[in-house]
């Protein structure tokens, strides 16, 4: 696994000039994904979450600053590297598209489960994805679900794509969807924080995806060298296995500052 991190990392087609300097990194992610990543209530420009200790722990590891921060919705997250105005994504699931213009980092730091949400009295019978073709479903625009889902979603079936998780939720909530596609622990987050108690998830998930570390092709930083050291230190911290312990934390943290 650590050979295939360094190949991948070192042998991108994509060079920045090497007369360029990596003083200090930027990244950002998600907003909208408790326990991984949300804004700090206290300074709303800043993003706190497992994620940011993780980038945290890697800045220590490069003997690099790395400052995660709020930059707007996913979307334009993702369009922000794209255009390397930000060096790195904190937690992205792997797609295609998604590599033209960023190079990923391997192992993943984190296995997260997407599932089906519904209203408690919904009588929705979910076993497989074509139990959602007939309804109407919702989720946050620029989401990706894995490959396979996403393809199969796109081809069949009828899924509104809106600018927030608390809108969706919403629409779920007042019936303009049948059900809602989310990664379970964020969207229980938030449900909690809105106090919404008459949601379920349903089984089986509908898919079981991967969080990977990012790095803009178009970023001042990416050069062979640095991508080198971010895929050792990546691996070092995924064989730490630290992530358990930073997501019990700031499941703890999200829950005290929406008491």
């Amino acid at each position: 696994m650590l050979l295939l991190a360094l190949v991948t990392a070192l042998f991108s087609p994509r060079e920045v000039n090497a007369n360029e300097t990596c003083k200090q990194l930027l990244a950002s992610g998600n907003p909208q994904y408790p326990p991984y990543l949300w804004r700090d209530p206290e300074d709303e420009s800043r993003l706190i979450g497992a994620n940011t200790e993780l980038m945290q722990m890697l800045g220590k590891e490069l003997g690099l600053p790395i400052e995660v921060r709020y930059i707007g919705p996913w979307g334009r997250v993702q369009e922000e590297s794209r255009a390397g105005r930000i060096d790195l994504i904190a937690g992205a699931f792997f797609t295609l598209p998604r590599t033209e213009y960023m190079d990923y980092f391997y192992p993943a730091f984190r296995e997260t489960r997407s599932v089906v949400w519904t209203r408690e009295a919904s009588r929705l019978n979910y076993r497989r994805w074509s139990d959602l073709a007939a309804l109407q479903g919702v989720t946050v625009i620029n989401n990706s679900f894995g490959e396979e889902f996403d393809r199969y979603a796109k081809e069949s079936l009828k899924i509104s794509q809106v600018a927030s998780l608390e809108q969706a939720i919403q629409m779920l909530q007042r019936s303009r969807a049948d059900y809602l596609v989310y990664e379970d622990a964020p969207a229980a987050a938030y449900l909690a924080k809105m106090n919404i108690a008459d949601m379920k998830a349903l089984t089986p998930a509908v898919a079981n995806e991967n969080l990977y570390l990012t790095l803009s092709h178009r970023s001042a930083c990416n050069s062979g060298e640095m991508r080198g050291r971010i895929a050792r230190a990546m691996y070092k911290l995924a064989r730490q296995g630290v992530m358990n312990a930073l997501v019990e934390k700031n499941i703890q943290l999200w829950r005290r500052q929406n008491q």
